[in-house]
């Protein structure tokens, strides 16, 4: 006998619940425009709530729920509803790719694939001033070639402070549009009326529709605004750029649907305090996620960096202890980094772990080995590395290195500045092996490095290139005892 549930039964609160739960969500909005209700949305993850509360129940946070309304023409039922499309065999769909465009960027086309996609949208983000504007509109200009009609939509600055941006990098391009708009429904009419190749708008969380009541940026704003340029790129095959805003947390700012209705994230990172920018990609439906893009921010604007290695270590101290130099992979480029430890006694109950460019989870796993397998003391000590550069490095081949800076600092021993340390460590102190070691090495020799400390495993797949001496370790003892020889 199936479950049934007495409806009689019910408090008249419980019943209202019961019944919204079987309405379709339209036909809800619909009741509350029509009544002058409002609700609240949060603003974080989009939770909706009929009233105002402290802490939002879908994502925890506090005061994150502001009173929005929808306006009533919006709820209108058929309003604008599209065509429906007929189903096709998969057989008959075109399998061929569209041709890629190119920013004539180097850098920004490997991180987007190989180029920018027809019909793809790409959401930018990235801190205040970190030159997200900068970065896109030296690409655009790059885009609008003859024949090739670039819109650029700006609802944060005027056009003539474009124009002096532009004058300012020394940029020049007669197919290039500027208009400074921040209404939905007029944007959707500029690109109408022009009918541009591509459509770039900055940024994202200025733009109204005013359809909605709710203020610009809100989650209901950015959402609606974001899901209808989309639609229009998707339709019209025109490529579509969208610049967002970053929380104090660094993720985009708004609910996380807006990073899954996109193509392409692409964060710009970097340090005010350094010139070095890194462009990567967290989502990429065209291409690879692993790929990074390095510029520097000048006052002619942001320039590539095609030999990132050689300006890491550009100002690399030598007879230093505390200081060594990786080989870490970035998409299908390998990278020359230098790491830095410095180990001092700690005055505190709990020593401090600080790292910066590294997994902080990391340091603390080869803190516990080296302590456990070399026999090193460093439960009183207080610990920070650094990855030099602004670079954040992710993946285990930079273990080894970890390890010999901080022994490196508690000892007082020089690593060889001439050696390249790559490798990861297990839990019992191996060293295993890592994957592209033949780039890894490569990169080594082309930067003047005369030693390579690697794991055997992969020592014995690497072409061995002239004026490089390939040393194999199975253990991170027997690895510190070749890097302090």
């Amino acid at each position: 006998m199936g479950f049934r549930l007495d409806k009689a039964a019910l408090s008249g609160e419980t019943k209202i619940a019961w019944g919204l739960r079987r309405v379709d969500r339209r036909i809800f909005l619909q009741c509350m425009a029509r009544n002058g209700k409002s609700h609240y949305l949060c603003q974080q993850c989009g939770f909706r709530a009929p009233k105002w509360l402290g802490r939002c129940p879908g994502c925890g946070q506090w005061n994150t729920l502001t009173e929005e309304t929808l306006a009533r023409e919006t709820l209108a039922a058929g309003k604008d509803l599209p065509n429906p499309v007929a189903p096709e065999r998969i057989e008959g769909v075109l399998s061929e790719e569209p041709g890629r465009l190119s920013s004539t960027i180097r850098e920004l086309d490997r991180v987007l694939g190989g180029g920018v996609v027809w019909g793809s949208a790409v959401l930018i983000g990235g801190d205040p001033g970190i030159g997200k504007s900068t970065l896109l509109l030296q690409a655009l200009h790059g885009l609008a070639v003859p024949g090739r009609s670039v819109l650029y939509i700006s609802g944060e600055e005027s056009t003539q402070q474009i124009r002096m941006r532009s004058q300012r990098l020394g940029l020049s391009a007669s197919d290039l549009y500027v208009a400074a708009e921040a209404a939905l429904e007029n944007i959707l009419l500029l690109v109408e009326q022009g009918n541009p190749a591509m459509v770039a708008v900055d940024s994202i969380q200025t733009i109204y529709s005013v359809d909605l009541e709710s203020a610009p940026g809100s989650v209901s704003q950015v959402r609606h605004c974001a899901g209808r340029l989309i639609q229009e790129a998707k339709r019209r095959g025109r490529p579509t750029f969208l610049v967002g805003h970053v929380t104090k947390e660094g993720a985009i700012a708004g609910p996380r649907v807006l990073e899954h209705m996109v193509d392409t994230v692409l964060y710009f990172e970097g340090d005010r305090g350094h010139s070095f920018r890194i462009l990567r990609a967290t989502k990429n439906r065209f291409g690879s996620t692993n790929e990074i893009g390095v510029f520097e921010m000048k006052d002619s604007g942001l320039h590539e960096v095609s030999n990132p290695s050689a300006l890491f270590l550009s100002e690399r101290p030598v007879g230093t202890p505390g200081s060594a130099v990786v080989a870490a992979m970035e998409g299908s480029r390998p990278i020359l980094v230098e790491l830095q430890a410095l180990v001092c006694p700690s005055g505190l109950a709990l020593p401090r772990r600080t790292t910066t460019g590294i997994d902080h989870n990391r340091l603390a796993f080869l803190v516990a080995v080296l302590e456990k397998k070399v026999g090193l003391s460093l439960s009183q000590q207080d610990i920070f590395v650094n990855a030099v550069g602004g670079v954040r490095i992710d993946e285990p081949a930079v273990d080894l290195a970890i390890a010999s800076v901080v022994a490196s600092s508690l000892l007082d021993r020089i690593v060889d500045p001439q050696t390249v340390l790559v490798g990861e460590v297990g839990l019992t102190g191996e060293i295993r092996g890592v994957g592209r070691g033949d780039l890894r090495v490569n990169e080594a020799a082309r930067l003047g490095f005369s030693r390579c400390v690697l794991p055997k495993g992969t020592v014995d797949r690497v072409p061995i290139p002239s004026g490089v001496e390939l040393v194999g370790v199975g253990s991170l003892t027997e690895a510190l005892e070749v890097v302090f020889r």
